[in-house]
């Protein structure tokens, strides 16, 4: 697999530097491109080459493993993964944006760097980055399903984006439920893994129903992958999150450990972290401290780890029903036995 994950990196370096090499190099322009190589983890903020910075490639991975257990060909799945990853980091762009998230992976986010505007435009490039990189993936198979492929791909960043309308309209309600929250992680976190797994399956050859089984299998993952996400949001390390502690209560963010403990706290207990929530500005340190005991005192912790393991259990069965290689789904079992736990 790690031979598949370093054919995706070349993949996605090459498309790059491709255009790259004919943008104009004028006075005062900013190189978007090395930007990008920036936010990938390829470059330094003095554009220098860099390493160790480039996130988990998740997506990619499950992508090829999928191919893998299916053909035992991971090849095959490796310029649609790369299409995959490049349309993630689409999102992470726009999303720091519009978090305000100043840091990702312990380095400067693009925005925090060279503005608003210019961040708007790189994730822009990355976007049709993507989408060149699937029509090429898509040139390798025969034609109807090299059109299924792509226009899942395109389906898949829609719901992204709709659960990214979802998840910054929630900022404006006063309370949101526990369903409306899977409603939103669903598309905005759990679309694109299931895609992974999907992809994966189908240019490996799979038939449509083993196809649909892994995609269920990536749905469940996903879910448990975002509540995973928001547990780290609260109680990750800062050394390892790259954010710094408590950062979605700072942020106010309506994610699940604030859904669950409006649901089981108190009527007093409530109103006061409703008030709190209201306000337009970020919490201070200290608010943040006295909303983290609050979740301790409702085990809000707890509950989290439970859905996590839940969800992960889901895709496990999903996984263990299909007929597929032993070496296969044990190369899957270890790909995704540590998600319940990592601490990034």
């Amino acid at each position: 697999m790690n031979a598949a994950i370093s054919d995706v990196e070349r993949t996605m370096q090459e498309l790059l530097a491709r255009y790259g090499a004919r943008f104009p190099a004028l006075p005062g322009a900013l190189p978007v491109y090395e930007v990008l190589a920036y936010h990938l983890g390829w470059r330094d903020e003095r554009m220098q080459p860099a390493s160790g910075v480039s996130g988990k490639r998740f997506r990619p991975a499950l992508c090829t493993a999928i191919a893998s257990a299916v053909c035992g060909d991971a090849a095959r799945a490796v310029g649609i993964a790369a299409a995959i990853e490049l349309l993630h980091n689409f999102t992470l762009i726009h999303d720091d944006i519009q978090d305000r998230s100043r840091l990702r992976r312990h380095r400067p986010t693009i925005w925090a760097l060279w503005g608003d505007a210019q961040a708007i435009n790189a994730g822009d490039a990355l976007f049709v980055l993507s989408q060149i990189a699937a029509l090429e993936a898509a040139q390798a198979l025969e034609p109807s399903r090299g059109a299924e492929l792509v226009r899942r791909f395109n389906e898949t960043a829609l719901l992204i984006v709709e659960g990214q309308v979802l998840d910054l309209s929630f900022e404006q309600r006063p309370e949101v439920s526990v369903n409306e929250y899977l409603t939103m992680i669903e598309r905005k976190t759990a679309a694109l893994i299931a895609y992974s797994a999907w992809a994966g399956a189908l240019v490996a050859g799979a038939p449509a129903e083993v196809a649909a089984r892994l995609e269920r299998f990536g749905r469940a993952l996903g879910l448990g992958f975002q509540i995973r996400d928001d547990y780290l949001g609260v109680w990750g390390d800062p050394a390892v999150t790259g954010k710094p502690r408590g950062d979605d209560l700072r942020q106010r963010k309506k994610s699940l450990p604030i859904v669950l403990v409006l649901e089981r706290a108190a009527a007093s207990d409530r109103a006061w972290l409703l008030d709190l929530w209201r306000r337009r500005t970020e919490l201070s340190a200290e608010e943040v401290a006295a909303v983290i005991e609050l979740l301790e005192r409702y085990a809000v912790r707890t509950a989290l780890q439970e859905a996590v393991e839940r969800f992960h259990g889901e895709a496990l069965a999903e996984l263990e029903a299909l007929s597929l290689t032993p070496e296969g789904v044990a190369s899957l079992q270890g790909l995704v036995a540590g998600l319940p736990v990592r601490e990034a």
